[in-house]
């Protein structure tokens, strides 16, 4: 194979295997929904994929399904929908998006979403909580809710061998064998502890790939697009978590960046500025709003969202196999924890990760209908100011594209490149040069 036919083999497969997969991902989901089976509704940061998939429930992310129909450009249609039935503007777009899914029968741009017979979501986002109460109303279906102890204070966090942590961990455990016991009567089947650890071994090569992935970022020029990309292989790491397939997407997602490094193969040509994006991605613009950065040479080589959207799988967590269960419950204490501190700590993570990524500047893009994510961002960029870390604070929203301005977005994003423009000038007359 010629080098040509090698890069054009391996450049590229992971967003032409990525969305095949998706398709036959919404496919499964359609086919359950036909045929009446069981089918669970859960949440990326915390789904228990890994006892779900032991007992071959399918699931379902209403924020993916949601976030699909904004990038579709019919999120409108749904909000709309809920909004005359009654909910207030000022909720989570997710969740508007997601009622208006359920009164049109599960019509969805993708293929039909089943009903779900389960609920299944964590205290992650205190969203989760009332938007699960919607689906218990409507279906009459059971809910459970995993609750996870938080950390403390900022940047500090119970670590095994702690005795607060072994408190936690018998906590987060006990709930888990009660989740294993209402999948046992809900589907009549027994609990195969050898089918967890399989499922489980899949997880630890996603996570360890994941991990990786992140890091290979770190190469200049950045080898995948931290937003665009990065939101790509976020669905992937969740509908696909703990299956074999998941687990042969991320290592060859792997192959493919490691080779892209080893041959200089930058996601933005040329690389100018290297960017950080804190918050959730404007999807009615989904592709423009990154195109206003990347025209001007800005590559995003990280974002907070592939920590707390992978549900903490970035830091690599590997369970082991010879304690599943108890591994297993040490996994979602930390991971899970992980996303929240991604959520409300991001400050010194950021400031290290500055220095780690190269990066030039920091984006916030706090919105309107994420209160969760959005509040504290401002106090976060106080912070980095104070360390003189360029950033830009834009407003808009990651589902309704009534408060979506592409024209002031593209004011206030020229205004932040010409910023540095300047800064780099400055430090390039300063040097002499």
């Amino acid at each position: 194979m010629t080098e040509k036919q090698l890069d054009d083999a391996i450049v590229g497969r992971a967003g032409r295997d990525g969305a095949a997969l998706m398709r036959g991902w919404f496919d499964q989901l359609s086919e359950t929904g036909r045929q009446g089976g069981h089918a669970a509704y859960v949440f990326v940061m915390g789904s228990m994929a890994e006892i779900l998939r032991t007992f071959d429930i399918p699931m379902i992310f209403p924020e993916i399904n949601s976030l699909q129909t904004a990038v579709r450009k019919v999120a409108h249609e749904y909000i709309n929908e809920a909004e005359d039935y009654g909910y207030s503007t000022d909720i989570c777009g997710y969740v508007k998006a997601d009622v208006g899914l359920q009164l049109r029968g599960g019509a969805h741009p993708a293929g039909p979403i089943p009903k779900p017979t389960l609920t299944v979501l964590t205290n992650a986002c205190n969203t989760y909580l009332k938007w699960a109460e919607i689906w218990e109303r409507m279906y009459h279906i059971p809910v459970f809710t995993l609750d996870i102890p938080g950390s403390r204070s900022a940047h500090i966090q119970s670590r095994p061998g702690d005795l607060d942590f072994e408190r936690e961990h018998r906590y987060v455990l006990v709930q888990i064998q009660e989740l294993i016991e209402l999948c046992e009567k809900l589907t009549g089947t027994a609990f195969d502890i050898d089918r967890l650890r399989v499922v489980l071994k899949h997880c630890n090569e996603m996570n360890r790939c994941w991990k990786r992935a992140i890091e290979l970022n770190q190469a200049r020029p950045a080898v995948f697009n931290a937003l665009t990309d990065g939101t790509v292989y976020l669905g992937l790491a969740n509908a696909f978590r703990g299956s074999e397939e998941g687990a042969q997407y991320f290592r060859q997602l792997v192959e493919e960046l490691e080779y892209k490094v080893e041959h200089g193969i930058g996601t933005v040509i040329p690389e100018k500025y290297r960017l950080i994006f804190v918050g959730v991605p404007c999807y009615p613009l989904f592709r423009r709003f990154n195109e206003m950065f990347s025209e001007p040479g800005g590559a995003f080589v990280n974002s907070t969202y592939l920590w707390f959207a992978s549900g903490g799988a970035n830091l690599g967590f590997e369970f082991d196999l010879n304690r599943p269960l108890e591994s297993l419950a040490e996994g979602v204490l930390i991971s899970a924890r992980e996303a929240m501190d991604a959520m409300f700590f991001q400050d010194q993570a950021l400031i290290k990760m500055v220095e780690r990524f190269h990066v030039d500047g920091i984006v916030f893009h706090p919105v309107k209908s994420c209160r969760t994510v959005s509040t504290g961002l401002a106090d976060t960029r106080r912070v980095l100011m104070t360390k003189d870390i360029p950033s830009l604070f834009i407003e808009s929203d990651m589902m309704d594209r009534r408060v979506v301005s592409e024209a002031q977005l593209k004011n206030r994003i020229d205004a932040f490149f010409e910023g540095l423009v300047t800064r780099k000038l400055q430090a390039a007359i300063q040097a002499g040069r």
